[in-house]
């Protein structure tokens, strides 16, 4: 009979809370934490032994256990000096520019040009695609009509043969 082996509880930091779970091997932790990467191997995993810490994922093995570390000071500490605002807090957004705006007419004629081309292009493709068609439908029918003349050649040339070799086997005799 199998024994169910013995839990142990890890733990791995998860920004402001540690995550701990029970678990039977540090294996089982890994799969429970989501993680494809070895934390133990990092240093950023480790096994709990205070009796005070596992008592709660204890409870609940397998489960992950979200502690947070320390209180609300300590990590608005641990986010650090707050930032300057930047540099448009505060100013008004930017006027528009005053006059015309530029001219499309360059890009709507080098739009017309590259569409004119695509389609002058397309054109021509078809056309050859349908000039190597017909070329493909000769080259079938030219290999039709020669197999059948290769054919009758060589029955012409077997024919010939059987009555040259008759005739030589009656001229031996």
């Amino acid at each position: 009979m199998l024994m169910p082996r013995a839990l142990k509880v890890f733990r791995t930091s998860a920004g402001f809370h540690d995550a701990y779970v029970a678990a039977s091997s540090r294996k089982a932790a890994l799969e429970a934490w989501g993680a494809d990467v070895d934390l133990f191997a990092r240093g950023v995993a480790e096994q709990v032994t205070d009796k005070e810490l596992m008592a709660e994922p204890l409870k609940r093995p397998g489960e992950v256990i979200m502690k947070s570390r320390g209180g609300l000071a300590d990590q608005l500490k641990a986010l650090g000096p707050r930032r300057k605002p930047t540099a448009m807090a505060g100013k008004e957004k930017p006027k528009p520019k005053k006059g015309k705006p530029p001219k499309r007419s360059r890009l709507d004629a080098a739009d017309a040009a590259l569409a004119d081309a695509e389609k002058r292009q397309a054109a021509e493709r078809a056309e050859l695609e349908k000039q190597r068609d017909a070329i493909e439908r000769k080259l079938s029918s030219l290999r039709t009509k020669h197999e059948k003349e290769v054919r009758r050649l060589k029955e012409r040339r077997d024919t010939a043969r059987d009555a040259y070799r008759d005739a030589l086997d009656r001229w031996s005799e």
